[in-house]
This record gives structure tokens, C-alpha cells and sequence, in this order.
């Protein structure tokens, strides 16, 4: 999980939370360095055993694994208006302007077809065998998964928002809540079920940009109200505006998340969950199922887990859409993630701005986020060899610090010799 460093820079009259050396975004290039940490534990630690369940991706809640993409896709709205927006404003909607951005996100989308199509196996055996099987079933598995990890939906997705990316923050929340519904209205004809039989989608898919389009917009709300507000009105009342925002984006994610007790299975039912995991409604509940939850009588019945909180294993349950699940790209998941985006962004900052602090190993990670996403996977495969999946506590620790070790010297050697890879 990953983003292309696109531009954070500004000059120092447009905010105060500028480095002077490198005009620069600090408490941007923080927030994104933790965030490609994140990362690099997640995408390397989640598969051992000693890892804890909240480092795991499940796709039935939403983990602390499952809010690293969201702020990917937070800090690339925020440095898209940030770069782009402002210029959009200054030079008009030009088309050389434009073309000059559709191009970037079409070159990203197209490392991204290399990187992450080098794990696609042979299509078939031979010629005949692939006339055989027809382009479909030869690219299907691939857009399902492989293709469509990060580096791919962050290209689409911001050439998604690019129409509005210099629009004023209504058509903006417009544009987000017209995504969201498109995306609940096209799950309900096919995309959830779809991304959840096999091969299993991965972040939702190639539809999974109209619901990254949630952080990625309020990523571009967060750059009018830090860098135009904050200097217009003061960091006080932009950071109280920001957490009120991101309280109610996390409860609203958390209500839509709601909806999944709908899909409760009765222990006297004697339904199978294991062969029928998947609800037969998954996106509007039954009438009977409706009628279910309102004979439970009591308000605790109508409340799901709480975002962190793994649903208990006695509880039987079908997949459905309103679960937090980040394989599906769901409305819930990107939502209360949206929010948690941004309060953690307040949170770097309060202190890169409020305490002027910063830590180095953010800084280098923060500005080659790029190489680091290219990085991370072949560091992975020379290290985890050496690292059985089911190491003792200690030793699947030591693998963890090396693996880090390794990206990070390799990140902060280019970062001396001033060497960036940017889209």
C-alpha cells in the first residue's frame, strides 16, 4: 500500500507548515511517511502468526491494517488540490494543464500494470489454449486482483476526483456522496458479491474508485482548511472545525456499519455458515431479516462492533455489504476510515506545527514513498525465506527489524544524494 509522491509543495507565504529548506509540507510529509511504515509492517508482518489480529487484514471489520490505504488515498486528495487545485484556480481550466495531469495518473497506472502484474502466472499453456479461453477469463483474474491494488486506484481514483479537483468543497461533497451512491447501487446489482467469490477482489476491485474517491475528497477538504483557512483564521479553529468533521465521518461509517446486524443468523437456525458465507441479499436486507432485528426488541441488538473490534466467533453472521471491508471497497469501511484519516492528520499537525517537532524516519520514508512501495515487496521476498510464517515470537521480530532495516537504509541513501522518484 502506497502513493506516488505527488508535489507538496507550496511557497511560504500560502502556510505555515512549510519547511523552509525544502518548501515542502511537513506535517504532509510526516503524516505519509507513517503512513508507508504502516505499511511495510502490515504488508510484511501480517501473515505470521505472532503478528496480532489488528495488524491483519480480515475484510470482515475494519483493523488497523485497514486504515493505512485510506490515508494513502487522504494524502493524495490533499496534495492534488494543494498543486493542482491551486493552479486551477490562478490559470484557469486550461487544457494544457489538464493534459499535463491526465498524463502523470495514465504514467502511474501504467507502473502499476508492471509492478504489480509481475506476480500474474501464464494465461494458458499454449496458443490454442488462450484462443480458448477468450480475453475475458485471460483478464478477469487480473483486474479483479492483481492489477487493482494501490498504485492502480490511486491513479484512478484521482483522475475520478480530477473534475473537481478546483471546484469549491460543495460540488466536491457532491461529487463524493454521487460516487458513494453509485457504488452502493452498482454492489446491490453485482460488485459485492462479485469481489467476494473467487478469485477474491483486492480493495474493492476495479470499482473500488468510487468509494476511495471518500478520503481522497476529504483529503482535498483538509488542504483548504490547513493551508487557506489556517493562515486566514488560525490553526485553533481549523483543528476544532477538522476533529468535529472527523468525529462525524467515523460515526456515520460506524452507523452504515450498522446495517450488518441485519445479516445476525439465529443459533437455532442450523444454518451452515461455512458454505454459504455470503448473504443472498447482501446489500438490502430482507423483510424477514428487518422483521428479525425488530423482534429482538432491545437497542443493543441494532448496534454492530465497534471499529478495532474483531465481531466474536459466536457470533454467526453473513458477509454483507455494510460490514467494514476493505476486499470490498465498502461505503461503511471508507467512510469511518475518511474520518480516521483526517484525525490522524491533525494529529501531525498539532505537533509538526503546533510543537514544530518531526521525526527523520518519517521525513525519508514521507518523500520517496514511491521507491518505497517498489522497494518493499523485493526486500520482502530476500528476507522472508529466512523467516518461517510460524517463527517463535523472537525470531519472527528480528525478521521484522531487518526487513525495515534494509528499506531504510536503501530510502535515506537516496534521500542524501537528493534522488526522488516522483509522478
Amino acid at each position: 500500500m502506497s502513493l506516488p509522491n505527488v508535489s507538496s509543495s507550496v511557497s511560504s507565504s500560502a502556510s505555515t507548515n512549510v519547511s523552509s529548506s525544502t518548501g515542502r509540507l511537513v506535517s504532509l510529509d510526516q503524516f505519509r511517511g507513517y503512513t508507508v511504515l504502516g505499511m511495510l509492517l502490515v504488508n510484511y508482518f501480517g501473515g505470521y502468526k505472532v503478528c496480532p489480529q489488528v495488524w491483519k487484514h480480515t475484510h470482515d471489520y475494519c483493523s488497523y491494517a485497514d486504515t493505512i490505504m485510506p490515508q494513502f488515498l487522504f494524502a493524495v486528495g490533499f496534495a492534488l488540490r494543494l498543486t493542482i487545485g491551486r493552479r486551477l484556480q490562478t490559470q484557469g481550466h486550461d487544457a494544457a494543464l489538464y493534459s499535463r495531469i491526465i498524463r502523470r495518473m495514465l504514467g502511474l497506472i501504467l507502473v502499476a500494470l508492471v509492478v504489480h502484474g509481475s506476480g500474474i502466472g501464464p494465461r494458458a499453456e499454449n496458443w490454442s489454449k488462450l484462443v480458448e479461453l477468450g480475453w475475458w477469463h485471460a483478464l478477469a483474474e487480473p483486474l479483479k486482483r492483481s492489477w487493482f491494488q494501490t498504485l492502480m486506484h490511486i491513479g484512478v481514483t484521482s483522475l475520478w476526483i480530477l473534475p473537481v479537483i478546483g471546484s469549491k468543497a460543495s460540488w466536491r461533497v457532491l461529487w463524493m456522496a454521487g460516487s458513494a451512491l453509485l457504488h452502493v447501487l452498482l454492489s446491490y446489482q453485482f460488485n459485492f458479491v462479485w469481489c467476494n467469490t473467487d478469485p477474491n477482489a483486492i480493495d474493492g476491485g476495479p470499482l473500488g474508485f468510487l468509494t476511495w474517491a471518500v478520503p481522497a475528497i476529504v483529503g482535498t477538504l483538509a488542504c483548504d482548511w490547513f493551508v487557506d483557512q489556517a493562515r486566514d483564521h488560525g490553526r485553533a479553529r481549523v483543528v476544532v472545525k477538522s476533529m468535529f468533521v472527523s468525529l462525524g465521518l467515523m460515526v456515520l461509517g460506524y452507523g452504515l456499519s450498522c446495517g450488518t446486524r441485519f445479516y445476525d443468523v439465529p443459533a437455532q437456525s442450523g444454518e451452515l455458515l461455512a458454505k454459504t458465507k455470503l448473504a443472498a441479499a447482501p446489500v438490502w436486507p430482507t423483510a424477514e431479516q428487518i422483521a428479525d432485528r425488530h423482534a429482538e426488541g432491545q437497542w443493543s441488538a441494532w448496534l454492530a462492533e465497534p471499529p478495532f473490534v474483531k465481531p466474536p466467533d459466536q457470533t454467526a453472521r453473513k458477509w454483507n455489504y455494510w460490514m467494514m471491508s476493505q476486499r470490498a471497497g465498502t461505503l461503511s469501511y471508507l467512510t469511518f476510515s475518511a474520518g480516521f484519516s483526517l484525525a490522524v492528520f491533525v494529529l501531525f499537525y498539532g505537533l509538526c506545527d503546533g510543537l514544530g517537532w518531526q521525526l527523520g524516519v518519517f521525513r525519508t520514508f514521507g518523500t520517496n514513498a514511491l521507491v518505497a512501495y517498489i522497494l518493499h515487496s523485493m526486500v520482502s521476498s530476500a528476507v522472508q525465506p529466512f523467516f518461517p510464517k510460524d517463527s517463535p515470537f523472537w525470531y519472527a521480530y528480528t525478521g521484522l527489524a531487518l526487513f525495515f532495516a534494509i528499506n531504510w537504509v536503501c530510502l535515506r541513501s537516496l534521500e542524501k544524494q537528493g534522488i526522488f522518484l516522483r509522478v
